[in-house]
């Protein structure tokens, strides 16, 4: 199927004209409808026309909320050119090396970078785009308002295979050292806006106003569609404040946002959380992992009913499992554990080792299949051979759906570990650490902890001879892979449960830290 979402999203802006569609708050840009799709169509056209992005070509972005924003969805649906989103908030070594894989033709990005990334991203070739007025002029740097000024509002007329042409590529996590590179149709996001919409319960509408303080390029971005098509604002926040997180809800008259569970632990704590009026908000999703009963009730007895559970992947652009404001008020203890209910239009299968159907109640792999699966991985045959099959692709995840239609997540096939809302790889921890010259061999896990679900573990094997601290290797594997990817504790062992082919066995390094718990992931 063929789609101009210019022309789609042009009748969104007669429908909708002058209420408001986007808000950066830090950048104080404020866009109606009309205003968003002109400057929308004014960006792919400029794209196209001088910076010469094609079809086939990949702009880059290393950007914070609100100057990714005018980047989103709404503008790479537009354009036969890809938009490749990466974690701001990465380290150098990171971005550095997504750019070597995907070799975008242009890098959009923060100017707070510049100093540290404009040489090494000109000697790989890309051309360098700053999005704010430059201290001092670069050879070979380009402004992003400068080169819109002049540049027509128009329909830019692209007119993309909605099932076909990969518009937008996210990374994952890698569990060979390096992240994989999802590539997602039109269909793809399309899908996502319309699982948001299956639910009995409506959580869009004219009046939603959705705050994204986490990272739009990630999980917080999902929203953006669902909020545009029913007629909302998209509000934007660059810094993960929660003291400024609650001055926004109140200034702004925030009704949506997305956090994390261990944020909103950490707002029960808050007195801001008190002195400001948040009574606009009613709809607070979380992801990522379930919140302890015990913290859902207080925050229930302090900001009311508001609460809804998303589980969901990089691989699938769609809401696998919901928990909805109403299971929060009926479910027991347990299912408050779970993911939720499955949600119209996803496929689950659980299969056994060899990838058969085994039945309900029992713990397998979870399989998903739906309109948002994403066909594969970039330039990576292997990765997308060994976790797709016949359109599923198979989570990692290992688990069962009950009786009621719960889906329950109880450990993992991969090494995966989810901190603060983070997807981590142990092997690429791993990576970092054995890189340090006083590292013989380490094992990272995941071990239980209140706040950040799973907390980050490393248990590392020195060599003979060398000396080196806990804070030492911490601050070698910040340098390499940023702070979310940081071991939270450090143990020095003598040797670490290997195989007969000296494989390291993560899974008996995890037993002594999750024996007794009822499943083994947060």
């Amino acid at each position: 199927m063929k789609m101009n979402f210019a022309r789609t999203m042009g009748n969104l802006a007669v429908r909708f004209g002058d209420r408001e569609a986007l808000v950066n708050i830090e950048r104080q840009r404020r866009y109606t409808f009309r205003e968003l799709h002109a400057l929308t169509n004014r960006i792919v056209n400029m794209m196209r026309d001088r910076l010469q992005l094609r079809r086939g070509d990949i702009g880059l972005c290393i950007l914070e909320n609100d100057n990714i924003a005018l980047l989103h969805a709404w503008t790479a649906l537009k354009g036969d050119a890809a938009l490749a989103y990466t974690n701001y908030r990465d380290a150098q070594e990171e971005h550095r090396w997504q750019v070597e894989f995907i070799r975008p033709k242009v890098v959009f990005i923060e100017n707070a970078l510049l100093d540290r990334y404009f040489d090494m991203l000109q000697s790989l070739g890309a051309t360098v785009v700053c999005m704010d007025p430059p201290a001092a002029p670069r050879d070979g740097l380009l402004y992003f308002w400068d080169l819109l000024d002049g540049v027509s509002a128009e329909n830019p007329g692209v007119e993309n295979d909605t099932r076909n042409d990969a518009l937008v590529y996210r990374f994952t996590g890698g569990t060979t050292g390096k992240s994989k590179c999802a590539a997602y149709t039109m269909d793809n996001w399309l899908a996502m806006r319309d699982s948001m919409y299956m639910e009995s319960e409506q959580v869009y509408d004219a009046d939603t106003r959705f705050l994204h303080m986490a990272p739009i390029s990630h999980g917080s971005g999902l929203g953006l569609l669902p909020t545009l098509f029913r007629g909302g604002c998209t509000v934007t926040q660059n810094i993960p404040d929660l003291a400024q997180l609650c001055r926004n809800i109140e200034a702004e008259k925030i009704t949506n946002t997305l956090l994390v569970p261990t944020m909103i632990y950490r707002m029960l704590e808050m007195p801001e959380a008190t002195q400001y009026d948040l009574s606009s908000l009613r709809t607070l999703a979380y992801g990522a992992s379930p919140m302890s009963p015990a913290k859902l009730r207080q925050a229930q007895e302090r900001f009311g009913n508001i609460f809804m559970q998303i589980y969901g992947a990089t691989e699938i652009l769609h809401a696998v499992g919901i928990l909805t404001k109403a299971d929060h008020l009926s479910a027991t203890d347990k299912q408050l554990g779970s993911a939720g209910r499955i949600v119209p239009g996803v496929e689950i299968m659980i299969v056994d080792d060899e990838g058969n159907e085994i039945p309900p109640g029992e713990t397998g792999e979870i399989w998903l299949r739906c309109r948002g699966t994403i066909s594969g991985y970039y330039n990576n045959a292997e990765g997308t051979a060994a976790e797709f099959t016949n359109g599923f692709w198979k989570s990692g995840d290992l688990g069962y759906i009950d009786n009621e239609g719960f889906l329950y997540l109880v450990d993992r096939k991969k090494d995966m570990i989810i901190t603060g809302g983070f997807n981590v790889y142990a092997v690429e921890v791993e990576a970092a650490l054995n890189s340090h010259p006083a590292v013989s061999n380490s094992a990272v896990i995941g071990v239980p902890h209140e706040e950040w679900g799973e907390a980050l573990h490393a248990e590392v094997v020195v060599k003979a001879g060398a000396q080196v601290t806990a804070e030492e290797l911490i601050e070698h594997v910040k340098g390499r892979l940023g702070r979310f990817k940081v071991p939270k504790s450090v143990v020095f062992v003598e040797a670490l449960p290997v195989s007969v082919v000296g494989k390291v066995l993560r899974r008996h390094v995890r037993e002594k830290y999750w024996a007794g718990k009822g499943r083994r992931v947060s």
